[in-house]
């Protein structure tokens, strides 16, 4: 078949909602759009743990020490599970873990934002993995079988994470005015990031169209924003918190929350390398990576020896 052939083919395959696998057709672009997509996603949840592990050694009691433990060592699990499906692609997973290092890939704009407070941690699980929780479940679903595998397991454990995070602005909300202060604080700080998650609206993103073509994606980043704010808003209600934006009100024709405008100038800074803490987060991996290097080279050593004794 010709090129034209394999690629209608191959769109038919996936308008039958029939999963594409790592050894069947599929178009170039295709595999440059999701090497592009898992890879940033993986990336995210390695560089998501430094904001999070900062506070592991500072938690307020044993019990937040362990669940804090707990999910950052999911977010590593995490990104080895999306590794695995980029490299499924073709992808080598030494030359991704170059990119990031180097600042060639991107990851999520959040996590170049500082924790300040421990009201923080739960703002992250609250809004920050919320919104990656209305991203993934989604992916559930994308066409490509890998990387929606992999999500199943990934969902289940955000959920998780969500929970954690809303059950310490909980306690915070309703515990001393300093720790509910706080807590709006936090609020405060991570509301317009977190709604930044979700990517460039509609009309100017790049990749969205044809993703959700190739059903990678299955909602546009706006239908994704919409729906968060939705749900967000009756919870931060319910904690007696305010949403920083004079503009947020119910629509009862629409029925649902008109909101103000996202400053995309900030949010274009932090991809060019100019976040609070972009800098600060590449220098951690790389200190990590070099660090780690001889258990990476002992490792390779180790199963070079065994090669030999089995050709032996």
């Amino acid at each position: 078949m010709d090129e034209k052939q394999l690629e209608a083919g191959f769109q038919a395959k996936v308008d039958a909602e029939q999963k594409i696998e790592p050894k069947d057709w599929m178009p170039a672009d295709y595999r440059k759009n999701l090497v592009r997509q898992i890879s940033q996603h993986a990336h995210s949840e390695i560089v998501g743990m430094l904001p999070e592990g900062n506070w592991i050694t500072r938690a307020p009691n044993l019990r937040r020490k362990t669940v804090l433990l707990a999910k950052v060592q999911d977010e590593a699990g995490h990104g080895l599970y999306l590794y695995s499906a980029a490299e499924s692609l073709g992808a080598a997973r030494a030359d991704l873990n170059d990119q990031l290092l180097t600042g060639k890939a991107k990851y999520s704009s959040i996590f170049n934002y500082p924790t300040l407070t421990w009201a923080d941690i739960g703002a992250v699980g609250w809004l920050v993995d919320g919104a990656a929780i209305m991203n993934q479940v989604m992916l559930c679903r994308t066409s490509y079988g890998p990387y929606a595998r992999a999500m199943v397991r990934i969902c289940k454990e955000e959920s998780f994470h969500q929970r954690q995070g809303y059950e310490i602005m909980c306690v915070l909300a309703k515990g001393t005015p300093e720790q509910r202060e706080m807590a709006q604080d936090a609020l405060d700080r991570w509301w317009w990031p977190s709604l930044m998650m979700f990517g460039p609206s509609d009309a100017n993103s790049p990749h969205s169209a044809q993703s959700m073509k190739w059903k990678i994606k299955r909602q546009s980043n706006d239908e994704l924003r919409q729906t968060f704010i939705d749900r967000t808003v009756p919870q931060a209600d319910f904690l007696g918190l305010r949403i920083p934006d004079d503009k947020l009100k119910w629509n009862e024709a629409t029925k649902h929350y008109d909101w103000g405008e996202i400053d995309w100038t900030e949010f274009n800074e932090i991809l060019k390398g100019n976040g609070p803490c972009n800098k600060e987060r590449l220098e951690a991996r790389n200190k990590a990576h070099d660090e780690g290097r001889w258990v990476r080279e002992a490792a390779l050593a180790h199963a070079a020896k065994q090669a030999k004794k089995q050709a032996a």
